[in-house]
């Protein structure tokens, strides 16, 4: 029996933006040039970036992924990946003598810089943001205590700062952005003098692929994310789909399309989370033309020309011009 098959004429619909942001591009180059530079292995702490096929090509490569210092051995080349680290960890990188090279995301940083700024002005923090998300642990530990976790809405209720004369708000940069909103909206009423970051912290990519999703979701009959399950903001863009009333399946790539999502449909969407290379993104098509899709179309939508200039010691210059 041949696989249940998209309506005759079906059309592919593809979100933009979608895919790698400037903040993955330039982690997953920082791993590359360390590897063609100083030679395998390359220690990276937690995965680079939250894709399994990126990571696992990586791997492949001479990156290896650790979560624990302790397993770097003396002398070697650490990577921090892209979703920022502790002071501890800083700290203890810097003690056991490895040679850093940080691939935060600037975006990252930004919080972390208007963090210990505020910091040294008397300020404690309610920071938005999901539990155990490495960026949440990195950016609430760029502070021994006075920052204060708040997941929803029901958080904002329980928090208890030592203080409120002097408060802030940060966010984790990958949340949804209408969630992110709603859970401001219920600090702010319950701490009406709390100070606001001057841009909000949720990054430029996470706004322009939720954006691209809200547009693009009324127009289809199901949707696709390729991401991976540990990725946030691939999360968030399955869970704004559903939200809007579209049926919305994440998948690491093609391999795990189930054709009956498809049976009888007329038009998929696709996108993919800022850490999904374009690849995965091509394999799904290919599975959708497969399955009996005759047309291929990409939305129209931002085109993001954000670019991060690599750390001292691996950008372009005349030692490094053989690294691509």
């Amino acid at each position: 029996m041949s696989d249940p098959a998209l309506r005759p004429g079906a059309e592919v619909l593809l979100a933009e933006p979608r895919g790698f942001c400037a903040g993955v591009d330039r982690a997953i180059d920082i791993v590359e040039r360390a590897l063609a530079k100083f030679g395998a292995p390359i220690y990276v702490r937690h995965e680079i970036v939250h894709n399994t096929h990126v990571v696992n090509d990586l791997k492949s490569r001479g990156a290896i992924f650790i979560e624990d210092l302790a397993d770097v051995p003396p002398g070697a080349t650490l990577i921090f990946s892209a979703h920022g680290v502790s002071k501890a960890v800083q700290q203890e990188a810097q003690a056991r003598g490895f040679q850093v090279f940080d691939a935060t995301c600037p975006l990252v940083t930004k919080v972390h810089v208007e963090v210990a700024k505020l910091a040294k002005e008397g300020y404690e923090f309610i920071m938005i943001g999901h539990k155990g998300h490495p960026e949440v642990e990195g950016t609430m530990g760029q502070l021994s205590d006075g920052i204060h976790l708040v997941e929803d809405v029901a958080d904002v209720a329980r928090v208890q700062p030592r203080q409120t004369e002097r408060l802030a708000v940060v966010t984790q940069t990958t949340l949804s952005v209408d969630d992110a909103a709603q859970i401001t909206a219920a600090v702010v009423a319950r701490f009406p003098g709390i100070r606001s970051p001057k841009q909000q912290d949720i990054c430029y990519a996470t706004q322009n692929r939720q954006d691209a999703i809200k547009l693009m979701s009324p127009q289809v009959d199901v949707v696709v994310v390729v991401g991976s399950p540990t990725s946030s903001n691939s999360n968030r863009l399955r869970e704004l789909a559903a939200k809007l009333g579209t049926t919305a399946y994440m998948v690491d790539d093609a391999s795990e399309l189930q054709p009956e999502w498809f049976e009888g449909k007329q038009r998929v969407g696709i996108t993919a989370g800022a850490s999904a290379p374009e690849l995965l993104v091509q394999g799904v098509v290919q599975r959708l033309r497969e399955l009996g899709a005759v047309a291929v179309r990409t939305m129209n939508g931002i085109e993001e020309t954000i670019q991060f200039p690599l750390p001292k010691g691996l950008r372009l210059d005349s030692t490094d011009d053989q690294i691509g």
